[in-house]
């Protein structure tokens, strides 16, 4: 019998080799996903472990930064994808590694690890090439969005929507991932389109994706949502649900998912 849902995720794992040997290969097994895509590897292709990079089960595509231990994204699938593309015609943000446009049939989703403004010491200074990035990908997306086509952009877009969105607003509205110029840009996704999926079911606070390592802070949900999957128009009509998986450990954030009509691929 056809299954009613597909369901696709998204996970910044904080390093695939050190969330191999968390648990991350059982994980996978168990997740009922026919896509999975993940963020900030830290890792070349030859360098991810063997029962992943070689899993009976799934493709796996790595798009590794030019920096070693740095950045990267990559994409499980149990199908293999009609394309995969890693490059905006951008170098200086190719070169970190941090997106993947993969074609299924008629779907077309977006793994992407979207930059965090801090520099080098918490000073905001890679704020302008963070927008860059969304703005960069925005433009690339927008013929796709514009002629109806069914596209997912999922992963670590590095910033807090509105105060509900994290724990502290107050505290942190000077931070990188809460400032204003940064919020701004998710609200012109969305308002030129775009749903951020969770949303569109759950409207309620204390929904976190990612929690400072330190002690007792994930426990007391001290956290911020700053992982989306967001949905084109083209893709609304086939969306069934969206959620978090605050349960699942292995990493500072936590996978989250869509269920969708299996329809959405194409005929």
């Amino acid at each position: 019998m056809a299954k009613k849902s597909t369901r696709i995720v998204s996970w910044n794992v904080n390093g695939i080799r050190a969330a191999a040997r968390k648990g991350f290969v059982e994980w996978l097994d168990a997740c009922d996903a026919e896509i999975v895509g993940v963020q900030e590897v830290r890792a070349k292709p030859d360098q991810v472990p063997k029962d992943l990079a070689e899993h009976p089960d799934w493709n796996l595509h790595i798009t590794p930064a030019e920096r070693a231990g740095y950045s990267g994204v990559g994409l499980f699938s149990r199908q293999r994808p009609d394309a995969v593309q890693s490059s905006l015609d951008h170098p200086e943000l190719d070169a970190e590694g941090r997106l993947q446009l993969a074609r299924f049939g008629a779907l077309t989703v977006v793994n992407g690890y979207f930059p965090n403004g801090n520099g080098k010491n918490r000073d905001n200074s890679r704020i302008p090439f963070k927008l860059d990035f969304y703005r960069t990908l925005w433009e690339a997306l927008e013929p796709l969005k514009e002629r109806g086509a069914p596209v997912l952009v999922m992963g670590d877009f590095n910033t807090a929507h509105e105060e509900i969105d994290l724990a502290r607003p107050k505290q942190n509205r000077e931070t990188s991932g809460f400032r204003p110029e940064e919020r701004a840009e998710l609200s012109r996704w969305i308002e030129s389109g775009w749903c951020d999926t969770f949303r569109h079911y759950e409207s309620g606070p204390d929904h976190y994706t990612w929690w400072s390592q330190r002690f007792g802070v994930r426990a007391r949900n001290v956290g911020w949502r700053i992982d989306y999957i967001m949905a084109s128009p083209g893709a609304m009509p086939y969306l069934h649900d969206a959620s978090i998986h605050a349960d699942v450990e292995g990493s500072d954030h936590c996978p989250i998912s869509v269920d969708l009509d299996p329809k959405i691929f194409g005929p």
